[in-house]
């Protein structure tokens, strides 16, 4: 076994056909509260496919506190994106996480897949 020093989030959605701009705006919108309000992200990247119809965040946190943190801070964005813009959303999360965490991927997400840390590479943080 191992142990992984941070939480990680890969979330997987669709954007909803012709909210394509829409989608982008609100996406700004979201990753603006994140820069302000966030004290325990690490990482939170959005990318589209080819053809702009498919995205995935992967998303870093501390800690799990980090992740409640920011669900707190994005929730009513987030809540837009997918009324308005979004939609078959499932989530993967990679490390252990706790009862409440597994409880908040299932009212927030249609489907929450769980990884448990094996190994890894080790390598120091450059200087």
């Amino acid at each position: 076994g191992g142990i992984m020093g941070h939480l990680e989030v890969i979330a997987r959605l669709k954007v909803r056909p012709g909210q394509l701009e829409g989608f982008k705006t609100q996406v700004a919108e979201i990753l603006r509260l994140t820069r302000e309000k966030d004290t325990q992200t690490l990482r939170y990247d959005w990318f589209l496919n080819e053809d702009e119809t498919q995205c995935e965040v992967h998303e870093a946190y501390l800690s799990e506190e980090g992740l409640i943190e920011h669900n707190q801070h994005v929730v009513e964005a987030r809540d837009a994106l997918f009324r308005d813009y979004a939609f078959d959303h499932r989530m993967s999360v990679y490390g252990e996480i706790s009862q409440q965490l597994s409880d908040l991927f299932k009212k927030h997400a249609g489907g929450v897949s769980k990884f448990s840390f094996v190994q890894g590479l080790e390598r120091a943080a450059p200087v």
